[in-house]
């Protein structure tokens, strides 16, 4: 099934390759890419750089778990010019991931790292989750410290969601999460210690070092165009949305055209996207997409005052404390 999938990916890489088109951000996830096998990762990224313009510089991303891969996989992806990897800890109290069901213990999720840095990857990102059943806001500030000793520049910090259908969707677990007031300082923890740990906060969730953001998180998040290959995946271009089915099988015996998903509504998009990101959003930019300057003013004035926000009439920045809150800011704007 992987040679199968590896193929189908290359086949519509190479059919929608245009050298017009730069890029600079190739992203492996969506998954646990490092299940494949490492010169399948390597085909596809090689398929991108010949389909298309790709910088020299182009940072490129692979998703890992903990135990996916060892040091002579990450070597290999090095070597093939990949300069990134995520890993998805979520916890460095082994309690905690038996909760969560992960597989893997914190000290697998720590050699991982240890050895995708011993390979060269000197720009490594890994998840943390707040609000697991049990998870306290010391065991919190315990994982916390535990990820910013090891050598990442990025931190990507999530509340546990929890989706209908799925096996936490049940009393036990709901009644043995934090409810919202402990979820409240479980963040504002996390954000305190993490930029006392020097990294700084430039999105809702996410936390880096040395200026070393996500730079294919932030295309979406600037609404800039991108190309998504894949069961499940989506692509945004020319100002809409298109996407491919989640069914594997599917994909690969799909056609190659991208279905379509629709023109985006411009306004809702910008506030959304441009409010989860500590840089805010311009005032110019939100009236030339038919936004409110009136609703825009009054409501930047309440939000300064209780510390939510911080506005100088040309942009409007959330604080961390404004981001508990953003969906309900957002859905004032918009």
């Amino acid at each position: 099934m992987f040679d199968e999938y590896s193929n189908a990916l290359i086949r519509d890489i190479q059919n929608t390759g245009n050298k017009d088109i730069a890029v600079d951000s190739i992203y492996f996830g969506g998954g646990t890419p490092t299940l494949m096998p490492a010169k399948l990762l390597c085909d596809i990224c090689d398929a991108v750089k010949s389909s298309f313009n790709t910088a020299e510089d182009t940072e490129i991303t692979a998703e890992s778990n903990p135990f996916t891969a060892d040091k002579n996989y990450y070597k290999e992806l090095a070597k093939a010019g990949f300069n990134r990897i995520s890993f998805g800890v979520q916890s460095c109290v082994d309690s905690e991931l038996k909760k969560l069901g992960r597989l893997h213990s914190f000290e697998q999720a720590q050699m991982s790292v240890l050895e995708a840095h011993e390979a060269g990857f000197e720009n490594i990102s890994c998840d943390i989750m707040m609000g697991i059943p049990g998870q306290s806001i010391d065991s919190l500030m315990y994982s916390v410290d535990k990820l910013c000793s090891l050598p990442i520049t990025h931190i990507s910090a999530y509340m546990l969601k929890i989706e209908t259908g799925t096996p936490y969707d049940c009393d036990e677990i709901r009644n043995s999460i934090a409810d919202d007031d402990t979820s409240a300082e479980m963040y504002l923890a996390a954000v305190e210690r993490l930029k006392e740990n020097e990294f700084e906060q430039y999105e809702i969730s996410n936390f880096c070092k040395g200026g070393m953001r996500s730079l294919h998180n932030m295309k979406y998040w600037q609404l800039a165009p991108y190309y998504g290959f894949g069961a499940s995946a989506h692509s945004f271009i020319g100002g809409k949305r298109y996407y491919y089915d989640r069914d594997i099988l599917g994909y690969i015996n799909a056609p190659e055209k991208l279905p379509e998903d629709g023109e985006c509504n411009a306004l809702e998009e910008y506030t959304m996207l441009s409010l989860r990101l500590s840089d805010g959003m311009s005032v110019q930019r939100y009236k030339e997409l038919g936004g409110n300057e009136d609703k825009l003013e009054l409501l930047a004035e309440r939000l300064c005052k209780h510390g939510m926000a911080e506005y100088d009439g040309k942009t409007l920045s959330l604080t961390a404390k404004g981001f508990l809150v953003s969906n309900s800011i957002i859905a004032e704007l918009i």
